[in-house]
């Protein structure tokens, strides 16, 4: 009882820190292109743009004398592809949420852009958790035209950054990798369809286990901030990498994209106690 009291103490006195710390919020906008494969639907890659928005938070936290940030992202992305012979289309959308403790290893907390900033490296790693979902829709497909995705996996996630000053202008250089470890996905069967699934309660090992083996996949992205008068300006070029061969099914989508956002600092102070006049 007094570990668990202790435990739940703890708990809550970290999150009365992490409420009153900095905290950096990030929104960016994006435009690339995605090359996609899912022999569920065909047998063909097809290739065409895609848009995305990400949203990001950073904030230190009171574990391990304040050296782990917490990291939170979601991105949603909407693509059109086309195959070479262009007689259909490929609709898809994802919504990808991810929550990360990074270790700082080397840099000060919260490695924002002071206007009084020095050149400084920081490096930071930690677990990462993910769990994504969205789907696929083949215009050309009578049959079994959509599949559907949904994924939770565990990740390692790293983190360098440098910030320098370009004469009076502060400047921070940033790349982020994210590798997914283990996990579980959706996946039909070959050859089995939703109707089965769902309607008639069919199940297939639907459920399949994820690893570097039989889902290789990654996420990096590559940022520079750059401390504008009023705000921060954000530009970043991501490259998102997601396989999966399970269930005798491949997949693949290959993105790039180039986008620009802003970044805002936001402190949440304290209530202010006032004491009765006498």
């Amino acid at each position: 009882m007094k570990h668990l009291a202790s435990t739940l103490l703890l708990s809550l006195l970290c999150g009365v820190a992490a409420a009153q710390a900095p905290t950096a919020h990030a929104n960016l906008f994006g435009m690339g292109r995605v090359r996609q494969l899912d022999t569920y639907l065909s047998p063909f890659e097809y290739r065409g743009p895609q848009l995305f928005y990400v949203n990001e938070s950073e904030r230190p936290t009171a574990l391990m004398h304040q050296r782990v940030q917490f990291q939170s992202t979601l991105q949603l992305d909407f693509s059109s592809a086309k195959p070479a012979s262009e007689k259909a289309t490929y609709l898809g959308g994802n919504i990808t949420y991810s929550a990360a403790w990074h270790y700082r290893f080397l840099g000060l907390p919260m490695d924002s852009l002071p206007s009084d900033c020095h050149s400084r490296f920081s490096l930071l790693a930690g677990p990462q958790l993910e769990a994504a979902t969205g789907g696929l829709y083949n215009t050309r497909n009578g049959n079994n035209p959509a599949q559907a995705y949904l994924a939770a996996h565990l990740a390692a996630s790293v983190q360098a950054g440098y910030t320098f000053r370009l004469r009076r202008t502060a400047v921070r250089l940033r790349d982020q990798l994210d590798v997914p470890l283990i996990g579980a996905m959706f996946s039909p069967a070959y050859g089995q369809s939703y109707y089965e699934i769902f309607s008639l309660e069919q199940s297939d090992h639907n459920v399949c286990a994820t690893h570097p083996f039989n889902a290789p996949s990654l996420r990096n992205q590559l940022s520079v901030d750059i401390a504008l008068r009023y705000a921060t300006m954000r530009l970043s070029y991501l490259t998102d990498i997601r396989q999966s061969h399970v269930n005798s099914l491949r997949r693949h989508a290959y993105s790039q994209a180039f986008m620009i956002g802003w970044v805002r600092n936001v402190r949440i102070l304290p209530p202010l106690r006032y004491e009765n006049n006498r």
